[in-house]
């Protein structure tokens, strides 16, 4: 099942209350808390009272959505949070694959990355937690290949990836990424944006494209957030307008998944 919610740093202008209330209206079910804002890495007293307030509205905390970046931060900035997501109640920490691309990253550099993933990941379990890495351009995620390669070179079970369409790609190339991502996909980024400009449009008008996307997500047959990240002017009401569309886009893609289950055996 895909479950529907929204990255808090959509709204960075806003409190964590006002942002609560914004989803609980637009019908979503989780929220991703950025921290760099909402819920400041070692802050841990901000991130209960944010799980209190997300869990008092009847919304589920998705992740934590750290700016942790493997092989560029300093490994001991992790422990503080790991104990930041724990307060809050999150399941996973979103990281990411340090801030060099892939093509042109060296050799001993994704080996730090690799390595300093496995460390992260197990430090992450003892609390049990998840991390995810963004996927993202300008690091090691940032092609279907890469991440693909990364991901099987750390061959960790604590790690997993998001997974979001990466600027101005094809349908059939990103359906291609979550088939490669699939034995470690955990949550998506939601947005649709110009393919040259990257104008920020109503998420409707990427409606073919993410049809596509959701349905082949959907056969993992696992748990997912989709989280809309970003909308039109940064305005509450376009952000209304796309959570719609999601929860449509979501109960259609549920539903149609739950007939495709094969029924139990009678006995």
């Amino acid at each position: 099942m895909i479950r529907s919610g929204l990255v808090s740093i959509t709204f960075r202008q806003h409190t964590p209350r006002h942002i609560v209330d914004l989803v609980s209206r637009a019908g979503l079910e989780a929220l991703e808390w950025g921290g760099d804002v909402h819920v400041p890495h070692g802050d841990i007293q901000q991130a209960h009272r944010v799980n209190d307030l997300t869990l008092g509205a009847g919304l589920a905390v998705s992740s934590y959505g750290s700016y942790y970046r493997v092989g560029d931060s300093e490994p001991d900035e992790f422990a503080p949070i790991v104990d930041t997501a724990h307060a809050l109640g999150a399941p996973t920490v979103r990281i990411w694959a340090g801030s060099v691309g892939s093509g042109t990253a060296s050799e001993d550099y994704r080996s730090r990355v690799v390595d300093l993933s496995r460390q992260a990941a197990g430090l992450a379990a003892r609390a049990g937690i998840s991390v995810a890495f963004e996927f993202h351009p300008n690091t090691l995620t940032d092609t279907n290949e890469s991440a693909h390669l990364l991901l099987a070179a750390i061959d960790h079970p604590n790690v997993e990836t998001y997974w979001q369409p990466p600027p101005g790609s094809a349908p059939a190339y990103n359906l291609q990424g979550i088939d490669a991502m699939t034995p470690w996909l955990s949550n998506l980024h939601v947005f649709t944006w110009h393919s040259t400009t990257h104008e920020r449009l109503p998420l409707a008008a990427g409606e073919s494209d993410w049809a596509l996307y959701l349905a082949k997500v959907v056969e993992s047959a696992r748990d997912h957030f989709a989280l809309i990240e970003f909308v039109r002017g940064d305005a509450d009401e376009a952000f209304l307008q796309d959570a719609a569309t999601l929860s449509r886009w979501l109960d259609y893609v549920n539903a149609r998944s739950a007939l495709d289950q094969p029924c139990p055996p009678e006995g």
